[in-house]
């Protein structure tokens, strides 16, 4: 049993079993308050599910890509919960979870997913479909771009699919890790994915005082 963590576009929490599938999530579309809201939904999903903390044999933690400030909250959070708890943080790509999501949801053959990266950019991965035992195979991406690029006709994607999402499912990168550590395949590296410079950067030499 996992709980998973996202904060890669809102905030998303679920408590998740490979047998039972999704057993509890709790989620915001709110891009703002990550720190103020995770706590919360953590205890609330936990509750929901009506599992002890000494149930999990995992955490789970969305790796992005997404917004440095927003993400690195549920990566934060998702790795003091797996200490506390004295079980494995388990890294999963974000994109890797909503691809899963649609094919769960009926799609068929290869996918483009497309994330807000805010600055005027969106992040992308495209897919060429699922494996044997439903896990969503990335073929080109993570990677960030000017929204125009993906419109371009000569962009080489440009004839795929395309599922523009705007928020990841806590439930799905649950559902994504226990199929991969079922079948024992790799997890992502354990590296958030922010695909380019956070907002706030340190500047090169003292601030001038006027």
């Amino acid at each position: 049993m996992l709980l998973a963590i996202d904060t890669s576009a809102g905030t998303s929490v679920a408590v998740v079993d490979l047998a039972r599938g999704v057993i509890a999530e709790q989620s915001t579309s709110d891009t703002m308050r990550h720190a103020e809201v995770v706590g919360r939904l953590i205890a609330d999903c936990l509750r929901d599910a009506a599992v002890p903390i000494s149930a999990l044999s995992a955490v789970v933690g969305g790796m992005g890509p997404g917004p440095f400030t927003g993400l690195r909250v549920g990566i934060a959070a998702a790795r003091v919960f797996a200490l506390g708890a004295g079980v494995p943080f388990v890294p999963v790509v974000s994109h890797d979870a909503l691809a899963f999501g649609h094919y769960q949801a009926g799609h068929t053959g290869p996918l483009v997913v497309v994330t807000d990266a805010r600055r005027r950019e969106v992040n992308w991965s495209v897919y060429s479909g699922t494996d044997a035992v439903g896990l969503p195979i990335r073929v080109d991406g993570p990677c960030v771009a000017k929204p125009a690029v993906l419109l371009e006709a000569a962009w080489v994607h440009a004839a795929v699919p395309r599922f523009d999402a705007v928020g990841v499912s806590a439930g799905d990168l649950g559902q994504v890790a226990e199929l991969m550590w079922a079948h024992q395949r790799p997890f992502a590296v354990d590296e958030a994915l922010y695909l380019r410079s956070p907002d706030v950067t340190l500047s090169n030499g003292p601030k001038r005082v006027s």
